[in-house]
């Protein structure tokens, strides 16, 4: 079985988001389990030149974008075992970014149908293309109307992933002749609710849809998650399938994280008392074992739950508690953080923006951590949390419910709420600081640790779903 991986953006190469993460570490899993997985992404100037040094050269072609041709470099490289693929075009990736360009509709489309003209100048005729969010939207859509009849694409199969629905490719009727470049009598794949709509046409047209875990594909069937898609997802309900992400076990670990101040296990966890009072004494905090420390890793905007957070953050702090914060955002959160960090210098640390190294500390040396996402289509930050041992809390959307559970019964991994309530968030963090008073804690963290959030799970579905879709 052969699978080519189409993405936007792949670890180590280009990253803005757990889509990187994503088509970073799945590819690797699927190759351990014998599926030949190989991954294509644009070559953008922010990859580095020594990474750029390790590519080869294939070929170059033109590629049809609308009424126009244009240029095509073919690039290999070999990473952790996988081939990759980058598809070269200064016009288009020499840009400083990955999105937020002007004409990104044109780029991306350009980059679907270089996807496709490239088969047949590589040793690599893939059996499923498997694409990813609406920057590959377009290549079910174009495999079935412009290639579909030709080889070496007859017997190609499509599946499209949507790790976050929010962002669908919308943009004007125009576009369609002048960028995507359909057949008038195809138009109507990429058209809904009076605009084009990308992902609105992968999902027509890609032989399965998934996402990022199976709450999430409950809930965008409902308006208040599918911002306006939820029609179609209902009418294409059958093809639908929700598999929860994994975490790249080899780079979180917590017995091996060259990040960390001590490494430890899940049967010696003596290593993350060490940590803890490292992460105290890095940030000036009162060096303390026996105060729980709360980490907050994430972007500091209303979408991952921060307004909850700053509506109770008095009433929290009151408590015998260290907050950790690393993450940017929005200003009001920023300020907000800032403030307190002055008001409680004992109690709250902050550092403003997003450091790896660090963020890998803070999931080793914090006790607890706080995830209260309005919606999560799957989230990584709590299964990183439960690998290093320490316990989140969390709100009960997408892939949050899906990968914890509220240990109240003596069996879960953490601590949960329902509604997207302040006070709810509240209870359970007090939940939390009682819990780590108890003898039974330590427990608790083997109990997290012990967790199998790796990729070789969901590998697994992912290739049954493949078989399913080949008729093996």
């Amino acid at each position: 079985m052969k699978v080519l991986y189409a993405t936007s953006e792949a670890y180590p190469y280009a990253m803005s988001g757990g889509l990187a993460d994503v088509a970073g570490a799945l590819p690797k899993a699927l190759r351990k389990r014998l599926i030949g997985c190989r991954v294509v992404l644009p070559l953008y100037d922010t990859i580095s030149e020594e990474m750029r040094n390790s590519m080869q050269f294939i070929t170059s072609i033109t590629v049809p974008v609308a009424w126009r041709r244009q240029y095509c470099g073919i690039f290999e490289a070999k990473h952790d075992g996988v081939i990759y693929y980058f598809i070269d075009n200064q016009y288009y990736f020499k840009r400083g970014t990955l999105y937020g360009n002007y004409d990104d509709a044109e780029r991306f489309a350009f980059f679907s149908r270089a996807v496709l003209e490239m088969i047949p100048h590589i040793d690599f005729v893939p059996d499923i293309i498997h694409c990813n969010d609406w920057q590959t939207a377009l290549i079910p859509v174009f495999l079935d109307t412009l290639y579909r009849m030709v080889d070496p694409y007859k017997n190609i199969r499509t599946v499209f992933t949507i790790h976050n629905i929010q962002y669908q490719g919308k943009y004007s009727k125009d576009l369609i002749e002048d960028v995507v470049g359909l057949p008038q009598d195809s138009a109507h794949l990429v058209e809904y609710d009076g605009c084009v709509n990308l992902m609105k046409g992968a999902v027509e047209c890609a032989d399965r849809v998934t996402t990022v875990s199976p709450t999430y594909a409950e809930e965008i069937k409902d308006p208040w998650f599918a911002h306006g898609l939820d029609g179609i997802i209902r009418d294409r309900a059958f093809k639908l399938l929700g598999i929860v992400n994994g975490i790249d076990v080899d780079v979180y670990d917590p017995e091996k994280d060259t990040h960390l101040w001590q490494n430890y296990t899940a049967e010696d966890i003596s290593g993350k008392a060490v940590n803890k009072a490292e992460l105290q004494k890095y940030f000036g905090l009162p060096e303390r074992a026996d105060v729980p420390i709360i980490g907050i890793v994430t972007r500091l905007v209303s979408h991952k739950g921060i307004d909850l957070v700053k509506a109770v953050f008095e009433e929290m702090v009151a408590n015998d508690v260290q907050f950790v914060i690393l993450g940017s955002g929005e200003l009001e959160f920023e300020t907000f953080f800032h403030e307190q960090r002055n008001a409680h210098p004992d109690k709250v640390a902050l550092k403003l923006g997003f450091i790896p190294d660090l963020a890998h500390k803070i999931y080793a040396g914090a006790d607890i951590f706080l995830m209260p996402s309005k919606s999560e289509p799957c989230g990584l930050a709590q299964m990183i949390a439960l690998r290093y041992g320490t316990i989140p809390i969390v709100r009960e959307t997408g892939g949050l419910r899906d990968t914890v559970t509220d240990s109240g019964d003596n069996e879960g991994n953490g601590f949960t709420f329902k509604t997207y309530n302040a006070h709810d968030m509240a209870y359970a963090v007090n939940r939390a600081l009682q819990g780590y008073k108890n003898e039974g804690w330590d427990i608790l963290v083997k109990r997290a640790m012990d967790c199998d959030n790796s990729w070789a799970r969901s590998a697994g579905v992912y290739i049954k779903m493949y078989k399913e879709i080949l008729g093996k």
